[in-house]
């Protein structure tokens, strides 16, 4: 039953894998590494893995857990001292400096936003939901979703040209 159970659980995983990956890389911006957080994620999904899981919503399934885990990490962090950044990238996954610059800019303002809206955005923009997905994620309206997205981009367009001045300003 056990190997049963894993190949049911890796056939629903491995067509997920990127967009899961694009989302824990975008999300976990100064709080743990990516990777890391993929692994604790996938071996609670798989321990609490029920093979009468629809393909539809494991990926969803993935997410909760992901957040979750984040939640808690944070939570460790704020106990001990005040967390450093300690995210590590991988260079493979950037072709040019000035693209790893302009994601590293765009995940320092997503970093400054609200849970709540940095979620949504990474889910629309980034891992590609729809606002219904992303709704019944949040298990919010539709109309909730489009809010926290209107003003989660308008808090980022505010940070970036905030960080865009200071560059100019410092001469960089």
């Amino acid at each position: 039953m056990s190997e049963e159970r894993k190949a049911l659980f890796m056939d629903l995983y491995d067509p997920n894998h990127s967009r899961f990956e694009r989302f824990c890389k975008a999300r976990v911006y100064g709080e743990m590494d990516y990777k890391d957080l993929m692994h604790d994620t996938v071996v609670i999904a798989f321990q609490k893995f029920d093979p009468s899981y629809e393909k539809a919503s494991f990926l969803s399934f993935l997410f909760g857990i992901a957040i979750r885990v984040l939640a808690n990490n944070k939570r460790r962090k704020d106990k001990d001292v005040i967390h450093q950044n300690t995210m590590k990238r991988d260079d493979e996954f950037y072709d040019h400096t000035s693209q790893k610059e302009a994601v590293e800019q765009l995940y320092a303002a997503l970093s400054e936003l609200p849970e709540i809206q940095k979620e949504s955005i990474i889910l629309f923009e980034i891992v590609g939901y729809a606002i219904k997905e992303i709704a019944d994620l949040h298990k919010v309206s539709e109309n909730v979703v489009k809010q926290r997205l209107f003003r989660g981009r308008n808090q980022l367009k505010f940070i970036l040209t905030r960080q865009h001045e200071i560059s100019k300003t410092i001469g960089l």
